[in-house]
């Protein structure tokens, strides 16, 4: 397809045209005027020149418009090739087939978008190092690192506001903690009544939070002073629960009125220290108290000490061991030895309370059992109406099986705390569970002799109720005939009834006769305790200890060596 003729070029052909016409007129005026040849060559010498100089003068400025552009080209090209290079872009291609002009502008407007750019980043960049500069001297951090004089990449202002961001979480961590910190110390000085003493402490209440520098080294500080000051609190606590214990115990002792009491009672408004104040106070008035009613107080404490013996189960020698008990000598020395010995007894009670309440667990249900066992062996209970036998039989039976289960939990219970503690565990002055199996070996025994008493007291019975041998119809004579056969049928059955036990009371003689089970039964299976009767106790505990696999005593509640 052929392309039609420029604008450019029809308005050069029609310069022509003008400058032929041109010409032409000056010929005319020329000729009208009577110039002669040789002056009208010089004119049009003149015009030529001028004509010449005028197009060669256009030439050369557009030649050197240019030679500028593509200098300007090459400028650009150059340029945008190192930012592309400082902004890590690709490199940028320029088309070739585009004009000089057209180049140039493609090339300008790429140029102004890269400066931009890179102006924007180095903003960007100078903004946020800022921000990261400060946040880290107010942390005392080490700011994120981009060599000077170059230019930032995408990836490096990324990971720069990234950086910024964790610091910024890390400041408003740190500015919580130093809340936090300081609103702990400033309760726990309130709390103790206490003022700031050290430069740290006045900080800490009176210090303005804006100007705290928040470094590692000053939350290190604040917490050690907390943990400190909440040690400090925490002793003024034990302090005052000493305080109040040793008080309660003389306001019991001592019979103190309410009224006496109210001034330590209501001290709950005060600071700590004006606590313990208070109740060292009142346990110095109540120590003189004390001086001057050694007798009562010391009657107070032997009460305490028989209810720690009686959770104890001690036993008579036990109890005896304390000689100070039966002292008539009221001094304070005498005092000295009870309290003591009271405080000896409850460390010892909190060490053996789970035991304690396992051995009473125990002792309960063995107490139930005997008083059924009682119940049983009572031959008045047959009058009794409604199934009480029946409920009876079935609880005695229930309380046999807890006990034994009991038993072994006990032992279990025994094994363990002996191994913890490294002491015997002691029931009423002896090992535990050889008073378990002296308990079931008397109540064995008090079986057998039931047994024997009642055989025994039946043979009497059936000895003394046999009727003697009589003659035939030797009970009839001056009796009719009818009468006769009605005794003697009533003698016949008197007879039999004499030889012959009820049926209704073999039923309970059979329960009652039923084999006990013997303590630790289940585990004691292989051994001749528990398949037969012992012949004596000493042979019931040879088969136990033989049982036992290790030579621990059996827990105590109490040290022997005590």
């Amino acid at each position: 397809m052929s392309r039609g003729p420029r604008k450019s070029e029809l308005l050069a052909s029609t310069l022509i045209t003008t400058m032929n016409h041109t010409f032409a007129k000056l010929m005319d005026i020329w000729d009208e005027l009577g110039i002669p040849e040789e002056k009208r060559l010089g004119r049009m010498e003149v015009a030529k020149q001028s004509i010449e100089q005028l197009l060669s003068h256009m030439i050369e400025e557009e030649e050197d418009l240019r030679e500028r552009i593509l200098k300007g080209i090459q400028n650009s090209r150059r340029e945008i090739a190192i930012l592309c290079d400082e902004l890590s872009l690709e490199k940028y291609k320029v088309d070739e087939d585009l004009t000089i002009l057209q180049m140039e502008k493609d090339l300008r407007v790429k140029l102004d978008i890269l400066r931009n750019e890179k102006r924007s980043r180095l903003e960007e960049m100078r903004q946020l190092q800022q921000e990261d500069q400060d946040l880290c001297t107010e942390l005392f951090m080490t700011p994120y690192y981009i060599p000077t004089g170059t230019m930032p990449s995408h990836q490096q202002l990324e990971e720069l506001k990234e950086h910024i961001k964790v610091q910024t979480e890390e400041k408003k961590r740190r500015t919580l903690i130093f809340s936090t910190l300081r609103a702990e110390i400033r309760a726990c000085l309130s709390e103790m009544g206490r003022q700031p003493l050290s430069a740290l402490e006045q900080d800490a209440i009176y210090g303005d939070e804006d100007n705290i520098t928040l470094i590692s080294d000053n939350i290190k500080a604040l917490q050690f002073l907390n943990e400190h000051l909440e040690q400090k609190k925490a002793a003024l606590l034990s302090s005052l629960t000493e305080l109040k214990e040793k008080v309660q115990v003389l306001w019991s002792r001592l019979l103190v009125p309410e009224e006496e009491k109210a001034a330590c009672l209501n001290t709950s408004t005060f600071p700590l220290s004006g606590a313990v104040t208070q109740w060292e106070n009142e346990l110095t008035r109540l120590e003189e108290l004390k001086r001057a009613n050694v007798k009562i107080i010391i009657l107070k404490i032997r009460e305490e000490l028989d209810m720690y013996w009686d959770k104890f189960y001690y036993s008579t020698e036990q109890r005896n061991a304390f000689s100070p008990y039966y002292s008539d000598n009221f001094c304070e020395e005498l005092l000295s030895k009870h309290d003591e010995e009271v405080v000896r007894f409850k460390e010892q009670f909190e060490k053996c309370k789970e035991m304690l309440e396992a051995v009473n667990k125990w002792e309960t249900s063995w107490e139930q059992f005997i008083v059924l066992e009682k119940r049983a062996s009572d031959p008045n209970r047959f009058s009794n109406r409604g199934g009480s036998l029946l409920k009876e039989e079935k609880e005695r039976m229930k309380l046999q099986k807890l006990l034994s289960k009991l038993e072994e939990e006990l032992k279990s219970r025994i094994e363990s705390w002996e191994i913890e503690h490294g002491c015997p565990f002691l029931l009423k002055g002896r090992k535990v569970m050889d008073y378990v199996a002296d308990q079931w070996e008397n109540y064995k025994l008090q079986k057998e002799r039931e047994k024997q008493e009642r055989n025994v007291k039946k043979e009497d019975t059936v000895a003394f109720k046999t009727p003697v041998k009589r003659p035939a119809l030797s009970c009839t004579q001056g009796t009719p005939l009818n009468k006769m056969r009605k005794t003697n049928l009533t003698c016949t059955v008197t007879t039999v009834s004499a030889k012959t036990p009820l049926p209704m009371i073999k039923t309970p003689s059979k329960a009652r006769e039923t084999p006990v089970r013997t303590p630790l039964h289940d585990s004691n299976k292989q051994t001749s305790v528990c398949s037969t009767h012992p012949g004596s106790y000493s042979e019931f505990k040879e088969a136990i200890t033989k049982k036992s696999s290790k030579e621990a005593v059996f827990n105590s509640t109490v040290n022997e060596n005590l």
